[in-house]
């Protein structure tokens, strides 16, 4: 386990405040494995009680000291955007996540509010531009893969990973489709797995009760996080998909294509679909466990029954940045302070205020690296991802 940076600096309070800690981190480990709706109590300890502890986080010249302690030694010029502004970029589905959140920090802070950029190339073309120190912030729709890792690791970059929201990618079709109610994670993979490339061509080849009609397929472009996680439910790989169907790394682009044709089958991030339900219909997913098919929404996301299409959402923040940019932490925290009720607002499924507090300590304490190991793990669920995070 990390030690607190923070704790350098030897405070009596701090040293308190470091047991209140590790004491609330072994809580929120056992708290993980209850079920979500008993959670809800203990959550309220947890904002007790980091609100207490929150009163001593340190000021911009101490997060400078310690933030750089974060960076081994032999990094000695790690790469860092030069502007004097806070550069974002990455995923098309935590991109309306972070915009309003940006805009509400720019509210707040009126004049004094350094220049945000936010920008959304995908989270794998994000994950190219942030570990070539072109960004502070990483929007992603997965955890960082190892070769992103390697290739920040090349530039000097240290990072971390705060998770900020759950989605429930949606497959969606358009609403003339009246012979397609549900799907079965096989029939997808069916439809878009290498193989079917020019040979899957009609609906009555995904399930042989559908119609004899054309299929036209709509989907993330291969620098999209939803890309290589779609894929890997499907087929077992990020990289294995057809590619003979209308690809983009903006989801209304997708959106559009679906709402337009009624031979239509397509996936986005939820909150895409619930912005424009007028001209979507969603389908229920079939996961082949025994509990049938399963529409998306944000109980079905708290329960874990819509899997295996449930995924967490991500910031990643470089570290030096962090120590050359004061701002930057102070638009962090406000990040994560207001991503619940913004993520909500969203469309999409928040974390429970624990998640939100373990978010804060983590960047509180400059805890680098990810949870996930650079290894693809999806259909993870939020109780899984709370107990990967207070044993972090």
């Amino acid at each position: 386990m990390c030690v607190s940076p923070y704790l350098k600096q030897s405070t009596f309070f701090e040293i308190i405040a470091e047991f209140l800690i590790r004491a609330l981190e072994s809580e929120i480990y056992m708290i993980a494995s209850v079920s979500y709706t008993n959670r809800t109590l203990f959550s309220l300890c947890v904002v007790a009680v980091f609100g207490l502890i929150g009163c001593s986080a340190p000021n911009s010249a101490d997060s400078n000291q310690t933030q750089a302690a974060t960076t081994p030694p032999e990094i000695s010029t790690p790469a860092v955007p030069t502007a004097r502004s806070i550069q974002m970029d990455g995923s098309s589905t935590v991109f309306p996540i972070s915009e309003a959140i940006a805009k509400e920090y720019r509210k707040s802070k009126g004049e004094r509010a350094l220049p945000i950029n936010i920008e959304f190339s995908g989270t794998t073309g994000g994950f190219r531009k942030f570990c070539a120190g072109e960004t502070d912030i990483s929007n992603a729709s997965r955890p960082i893969l190892k070769e992103e890792m390697a290739a920040c690791n090349q530039q000097g970059v240290r990072y971390i990973e705060l998770p900020v929201a759950f989605d429930a990618l949606t497959i969606a079709v358009n609403p003339q489709n009246t012979w397609a109610k549900d799907v079965t994670v096989a029939e997808l993979k069916k439809a878009w797995e290498p193989a079917a490339q020019g040979k899957i061509t009609t609906w009555k080849q995904i399930r042989d009760s559908y119609p004899d009609r054309p299929l036209k397929l709509y989907g993330a472009g291969q620098d999209s996080g939803t890309f290589d996680y779609f894929n890997e439910v499907t087929n077992g790989n990020a990289n294995a998909s057809r590619t003979d169907y209308t690809a983009s790394e903006n989801d209304n682009e997708l959106v559009a294509g679906v709402s337009q044709d009624i031979n239509a089958l397509g996936y986005f991030g939820f909150s895409y679909f619930e912005d424009n339900q007028d001209q979507l219909k969603a389908l229920a997913v079939d996961y082949g466990k025994g509990q049938g098919a399963v529409l998306p929404s944000r109980e079905a996301v708290e329960k874990a029954t819509y899997r295996p299409f449930a995924r967490p959402l991500f910031i990643y923040i470089n570290v030096a940045a962090i120590q050359q940019k004061p701002e930057l932490q102070e638009f962090v925290l406000f990040y994560v302070r207001n991503a619940k009720r913004v993520s909500e607002a969203a469309q999409f499924i928040p974390l429970p205020d624990a998640g939100y507090r373990l978010s804060e300590l983590h960047f509180y304490r400059g805890k680098v690296g990810t949870v996930f190991e650079g290894i693809p793990q999806p259909d993870v669920t939020i109780e899984e991802l709370l107990r990967k995070q207070a044993t972090f």
